[in-house]
């Protein structure tokens, strides 16, 4: 099945890339998540705006991926949740308010879609959280998940 991404998708391709996937991979999966859409001569043509867009969320080179990256991992990042007594939360801790918490230490604005949180985050304590800044360039920074009082 050849399919059009509309979002990145880890190990397979960034927005606007035409690329061919297995058909129930898909059809199951991408289409209904809306990470993609399928390819037809009409749609073709969104390449060409979707790669626009991209490009100007994108940053620009593999040299100020690298200062970002050096500026996440000096970066203490705290944010604060409702938790029980064990420290598990009442709720779970989303990437835009990662992003939010990143931006609120005097880190670099992020884009939400390309973290990687270590599964779903349901508790207090450190975690590593991985940012994709550059197809070349990924930075990796602590989270600390604090009890509001």
């Amino acid at each position: 099945m050849k399919i059009i991404l509309t979002q990145e998708v880890t190990g397979l391709g960034a927005p606007g890339d035409v690329v061919e996937v297995k058909d129930g991979y898909g059809r199951n999966y991408l289409l209904p998540r809306g990470y993609a859409i399928r390819w037809t001569r009409g749609a073709e043509k969104e390449v060409v705006s979707i790669r626009r867009a991209r490009s100007a969320r994108d940053i620009r080179d593999q040299d100020q991926a690298s200062g970002i990256a050096e500026r996440l991992r000096g970066l203490d990042v705290r944010l604060t949740a409702r938790a029980g007594a064990g420290g598990r939360l009442f709720g779970s801790i989303t990437p835009a308010e990662v992003v939010d918490a990143v931006k609120s230490a005097g880190g670099p604005a992020l884009d939400r879609r390309r973290l990687e949180l270590p599964g779903t985050i349901k508790s207090t304590g450190l975690h590593q959280v991985r940012v994709r800044l550059h197809p070349e360039v990924a930075a990796t920074f602590d989270l600390s998940v604090l009890p509001s009082k």
